[in-house]
């Protein structure tokens, strides 16, 4: 290997890459290229983590992988092939999710850098934080198409992962759409590749069910075999069983033709067999492909599994919803229940057939397009989109929702990947040099720029953000809601969790030590259907909130702020904030303020139903490594048992902050600010930003500040 070579490297980066040890998260596209790498070069301390499976649509660019590991760990088969490489490294691999609560801050320390080749953001929030948290170096890549970017994340030195904001995710892995989906979004586009597979333009890549007459299904797990009969009346399935492996293989055996392969029906094909009969078809996608996908049991050993649906017993109600919310409102604003959606699907395949036949007639081999704006393409998508949604728990939308969500899928390309993976190796190699500050972002482009420069690098490291909620060095929030109407449970699942990006936050009434939110399971459930004054919560509240499985911190002042009507389209609440500390700061000068590639803010796209005025919020940070609960700082602290019982407190606090809910982001923001001016921020100029339906409003000031105010935490005990 490269380092095992005298001369290649010089010897105190020889000895760093035989010391060093590396994780990687993510075992796809990238990071097998990472991987490949690292042993090539001769790093010898690898572990990789990945919680996905391969898919045979992986095998057109991961190169670790082949036909007979389709259905097996990615993470260990990258392992397997790595080995064959360099038999002499040391791979530790784990086929888990890294969010998971066996991967916290000690987990983290022990690695000289961390790799990421995620294709998700949440993971990547959570990865983010925990280097952050560890203060490990992170090397943080991505690839869209021709285009990827490689950036260090080091706490101090650089950006953290969220001091810009990022785009809406558009992009979803094919194995995601087809086997595990989690979100709408994913759902839709998996109706958007069905649409194509029927009626449009016919594309493999694009399949949107499991292969069953792929022999690569016949792996070490039970597999779901099918065996269709075509004959004059169409398609039927003739037999639906469990075979093992050896009975399997012979089966696809008995299928093949005189070459040996076997014969594969497209899912177009398949259709036309059955002269698009929408009860076989629903009974194909909706049925028989979801028992496939059960059939692979590693998917579901840590998911919710999918529930199959029967034709004749499609549920007639969506749940909490009665059926004069269902039937009210616009008709594009009307949940569907599953029945409905079975009828609007029976219906639109009805018409798209008719329409591509007429199609057809006129111009052989022509297809259709899909539209928004076409009435049958629309009712389809968003039909199958629900009835997906529902089989795999994931909360369903209105046609209306589901229009505007459709966007593109841009593929993925092996040759982007590897130079990407390239990048992170030779980011890695000044880590080990202690050239940090050489680590400067860089980005792969279709186009060369003026320069003839494909790789693009910055000019120089960029700074930490210091208006950032993550890495800032203290943090603070508002949240300004209405305490009558808000429950526990939206402030757990809608605040935290979605938009601050918490894992298992614990949540305590600052000077009163009332725990209303307890990561531990069986604790506060009690409390999830109560609203926030129920217990204690009102207007001038303070709340302390930790989430120890990040060692992430901050402090949250609630403010009363009046439940919008239902015409009224401003958000439920908002969520301010600002990075000025409670002491006076000296200014930093305007070469220190925090840029992207282009020196503007990038525009954050499409969240959900609230808006948003960002600013810090950090996780704080240790030496030592942190414990499932955390001794109290002091006697005086007056921190009660997290034990203890939640309790209804009628008085209301002293200081009381109003904000007014005016219908321009930058007015809500200058309203709420003057309110705390004493408590936590200064009165700032700010800008709005416009989004689909949250504006993220940012402080226009070019004056920042550096110095940090005392740490303050409050810290539970059991």
């Amino acid at each position: 290997m490269a380092a095992s070579i005298s001369g290649v490297f010089s010897e105190s980066l020889q000895n760093a890459i035989l010391q060093c040890k590396v994780l990687i998260v993510g075992a796809g596209g990238i990071g097998c290229e990472i991987l490949k790498n690292l042993v090539m070069t001769g790093f010898n301390d690898i572990e990789i983590i990945d919680l996905d499976t391969i898919d045979v649509s992986n095998l057109n660019r991961q190169f670790l992988f082949h036909k007979q590991h389709v259905g097996k760990s990615k993470a260990a088969v990258a392992k397997e092939t790595a080995l064959t490489f360099n038999p002499d490294v040391k791979i530790v691999h784990y086929h888990d999710s890294i969010t998971s609560s066996d991967y916290g801050l000690s987990f983290f320390k022990k690695f000289t850098l961390v790799m990421n080749a995620l294709d998700n953001r949440a993971a990547r929030n959570h990865v983010n934080r925990m280097c952050l948290a560890a203060d490990v170096p992170l090397i943080e890549s991505g690839t869209a198409g021709y285009e990827g970017q490689v950036e260090l994340i080091k706490k101090g030195l650089s950006q953290c992962y969220e001091c810009t904001p990022k785009a809406a995710q558009k992009t979803f892995p094919g194995c995601t759409i087809r086997n595990t989906p989690s979100e709408p979004i994913h759902c839709i586009v998996w109706a958007k590749h069905l649409f194509n597979q029927l009626f449009g333009e016919d594309d493999p890549d694009q399949d949107v069910s499991p292969d069953t007459a792929d022999p690569e299904a016949a792996g070490k797990q039970r597999v779901l075999f099918q065996k269709w009969d075509f004959n004059v009346f169409g398609v039927f399935n003739e037999i639906l069983f469990f075979l093992p492996d050896t009975a399997a293989e012979g089966a696809l055996q008995n299928e093949s033709n005189d070459k040996g392969n076997v014969d594969r029906v497209s899912t177009r094909g398949w259709a036309e067999n059955c002269d698009y009969d929408a009860e076989k078809l629903f009974t194909k996608l909706f049925h028989d492909d979801i028992k496939y996908l059960l059939s692979m049991d590693n998917l579901w050993k840590k998911r919710r599994p999918p529930t199959p649906l029967d034709w004749s017993y499609l549920p007639d109600g969506v749940a909490g919803c009665s059926k004069d919310t269902m039937e009210s409102g616009l008709k594009d604003q009307q949940q569907w229940s599953i029945a409905k959606c079975g009828s609007v699907f029976k219906e639109a395949v009805a018409n798209l057939s008719k329409a591509l036949k007429t199609c057809q007639e006129t111009s052989p081999g022509d297809h259709l397009v899909w539209d928004k704006d076409d009435q049958n393409a629309m009712d389809f998508v968003a039909a199958c989109a629900n009835i997906r949604a529902h089989i795999f728990g994931i909360p369903q939308k209105t046609r209306f929702d589901i229009k505007s969500m459709a966007g593109n899928i841009i593929p993925a390309i092996a040759t982007t990947n590897a130079i990407i993976a390239g990048v992170v190796v030779l980011h890695a190699f000044r880590i080990l040099e202690h050239n940090l500050k050489a680590c400067r972002s860089v980005y792969l482009r279709l186009k060369m720029n003026h320069r003839n420069q494909l790789l693009v690098p910055e000019k120089f490291v960029n700074p930490p953000n210091p208006k950032c909620y993550v890495c800032a060095p203290t943090p603070q929030a508002v949240l300004a809601a209405d305490t009558t109407k808000m429950t526990i449970k939206e402030l757990d699942e809608t605040v935290l969790k979605a938009r601050l990006n918490m894992i298992a936050p614990d949540v305590m009434i600052d000077g009163k030590g009332i725990v209303v939110i307890s990561s531990e399971e069986g604790e506060t459930e009690g409390n999830n259907e109560k609203t926030l004054e129920q217990v204690g919560i009102r207007d001038g509240t303070v709340l302390k909130v930790d989430d120890f499985h990040q060692n992430y911190s901050l402090t949250v002042t609630v403010l009363q702020r009046e439940q919008p009507s239902v015409k009224d389209e401003s958000p439920d609440f908002l969520i301010v904030a600002d990075d000025e500390d409670l002491k006076p700061k000296e200014d930093i000068t305007i070469s220190e303020k925090p840029s992207t590639s282009n020196g503007k803010v990038e525009k954050v796209e499409d969240d959900d139903d609230i808006d948003i005025v960002e600013t810090e919020i950090s996780p704080s940070t240790s030496e030592a490594d942190v414990p499932k609960k955390r001794k109290t700082e002091s006697p005086t602290n007056n921190t009660i048992n997290k034990k203890r019982k939640v309790e209804t407190n009628n008085q209301h606090d002293d200081d009381v902050c109003i904000i007014e809910d005016d219908r321009e982001v930058e007015k809500v923001a200058l309203s709420v600010l003057p309110a705390i001016e004493e408590k936590i921020l200064t009165p700032r100029k700010y800008k709005s930003l416009p989004d689909d339906d949250c504006s993220i409003v940012y402080d226009g000031n070019e004056d920042q500040s550096t110095a940090s105010s005392p740490k303050r935490s409050k810290q539970l005990a059991k």
